[in-house]
């Protein structure tokens, strides 16, 4: 496989990927045309900041299957168009956690006892003892914006120095905030009138840009800001008067709205504000580690294994995927079946859960059951945008869970149809690693779901199994196996051969001729419906 790699990244993520197998091409300082060329072979690409990933990138790779970005903030990449094209987008949000809240208390402390200016007037040759007072962040209030990783991390640090915590995050629970000592606050203007440091570590998103300017810093007067999130989530202007005017006493920046930050930017002119330039992850441990987390999600997803950081695909909990793993392909063969068996429109699909497997995450196996359902109809679908085709295509996708599951541990059941009619395909795992299709459309049965099938509906009198074999073994198509299931004596039966080969239309249409079959469907299990005839 094709790994480009359009931002450095420590050479152990490169070296990890080529164990493996993999060809690397390192290509920097790229232009959008020049990155829309070398991108048309590639299968994965790995970037940082700098790279723009646009729409255009991705209609361009038709061959790409995951981006990773190496590190935390995803906003150079559009997810969206990641999505549409089926490209996994996956960042390394672990890997920096502790270099960037490392970089935010050193430069809450930098900034609380102006470290930089004091160096630069002494290095002058200025014994400037007198200009500088600090502050001490002793049984101060720290304000935290944004309680993910980083912002956690920060709070365990600065509270375990005598600071109170305040947070302020819409998605975070009281009961984390308690976990680790912080008070929780609805509203952004309780934690800046409150606080005497504002850290922030929220992603850059359309809600957050300029989320904090000069009504919001107003708030904070007399106090700090540290930003080592993303630029432009405080407005840069408004943050370089309210220090200049001494609204504030002083800040710290590491991000900026443009990177590389220009000369006439105003942050670099206010005496009273530090800035670094994006020095957050720029350690040698931060940036081995998120290379190598990268480089370990490239290869799950080349080896179709869960990406555990994947942003826009489903994503399991590295503990839970073994409970899981055996229904991943189970779900996604049960969804080609069912879809092979029906014969009209698809308006919705039905995931249902019965049993152990009830209890677990499975976002990753409904995926895979719609990538089984599209699949056949010959759609451009994956993991990744499979919840997006149905939602484009108008179709109705519901998910249940149920304990109760007979005689089985775990069942999962898939169901394709529209408001006239239905086909549903039972399936479960017999010793964690032998798959089973248990029932089709309430027919009880014990077929081995593997590559060609024929299911046949059929009067339940003697002589038409013999009837089907004899037909097949004519046309030199070999039965590996044959499960039969029935309503009632002399009713309707349902019969499911395991094939060695393909079988043709005249072979069905000579197995159709015979009065007593209802129905045939010749089910190929590696994506294309070969044919079926119906009496």
């Amino acid at each position: 496989m094709k790994v480009l790699v359009t931002d450095p990244i420590a050479n152990a993520g490169i070296e990890r990927l080529q164990e493996q197998g993999h060809d690397v091409q390192k290509a920097y300082d790229l232009t959008q045309e020049e990155l829309l060329e070398v991108i048309s072979d590639a299968n994965a690409l790995i970037v940082r900041s700098g790279t723009e990933v646009t729409r255009e990138v991705f209609e361009a790779a038709n061959d790409l299957i995951i981006v990773g970005r190496a590190g935390i903030g995803v906003d150079n990449i559009d997810i969206e168009a990641a999505t549409d094209n089926g490209v996994i987008v996956a960042n390394a949000p672990e890997g920096n956690v502790r270099a960037a809240a490392e970089h935010t208390v050193a430069m809450t402390f930098a900034t609380a006892r102006s470290i930089p200016q004091a160096h630069e007037l002494l290095s002058d040759g200025e014994w400037a003892k007198g200009d500088f007072t600090g502050t001490e962040v002793n049984d101060k209030t720290l304000g935290i914006v944004g309680f993910g990783r980083v912002g956690q991390e920060v709070a365990k640090r600065l509270g375990n120095l005598g600071m109170d915590l305040l947070v302020y995050d819409p998605y975070i629970s009281e009961e984390r905030a308690d976990q680790l000592g912080a008070e929780l606050v609805d509203d952004l203007d309780t934690c800046l009138r409150e606080a005497d440091f504002l850290t922030i570590h929220t992603p850059l998103t359309d809600e957050t840009e300029n989320m904090i300017g000069g009504e919001e810093l107003a708030q904070l007067e007399g106090g700090y800001v540290i930003n080592c999130a993303r630029g432009g989530i405080v407005d840069e202007e408004a943050l370089a008067k309210a220090v200049d005017d001494g609204i504030l006493k002083g800040a710290a920046v590491d991000v900026f709205a443009q990177e590389p930050v220009s000369r006439d930017n105003p942050l670099l002119w206010v005496e009273d504000i530090i800035v670094t330039p994006h020095l957050g992850a720029s350690t040698e441990a931060a940036q081995e580690n998120v290379a190598t987390s990268t480089a370990d999600q490239i290869v799950a997803a080349f080896n179709d294994e869960p990406v555990m950081n994947a942003l826009n695909a489903p994503s399991v909990d590295e503990s839970s995927f073994p409970k899981i793993e055996p229904y991943i392909d189970l779900a996604d063969t049960a969804g080609k079946i069912a879809v092979q068996l029906f014969d009209d429109r698809v308006e919705f699909v039905e995931v249902e859960y019965n049993g152990d497997i009830a209890d677990e995450d499975v976002d990753l196996v409904t995926a895979s059951a719609l990538k089984g359902v599209f699949e056949p109809l010959e759609w451009q679908v994956n993991a990744v945008n499979a919840p997006r085709v149905a939602e484009q295509r108008g179709i109705d996708v519901t998910e249940s869970k149920s304990k109760q599951t007979g005689d089985f541990r775990s069942r999962v059941t898939v169901t394709v149809g529209n408001e006239e009619e239905s086909v549903s395909v039972c399936g479960t795992q017999f010793a964690g690693d032998d798959p089973r299709i248990i029932s089709v459309d309430g027919f009880r049965v014990d077929a081995i779901p593997h590559g060609h099938m024929l299911v046949a509906r059929n009067e339940d009198s003697p002589g038409v199994i013999g009837f089907i074999g004899s037909v097949l073994g004519d046309a030199d198509v070999n039965i590996a196996g044959m499960f039969n299931g029935r309503e009632t004596i002399g009713g309707e039966a349902l019969s499911v051969y395991n094939l060695d080969d393909p079988v043709s239309d005249e072979v069905l249409e000579t197995i159709n001729n015979d009065e007593r079959i209802i129905d045939t469907k010749y089910i190929s299990l590696n994506g294309k419906n070969t044919g079926s005839r119906e009496q």
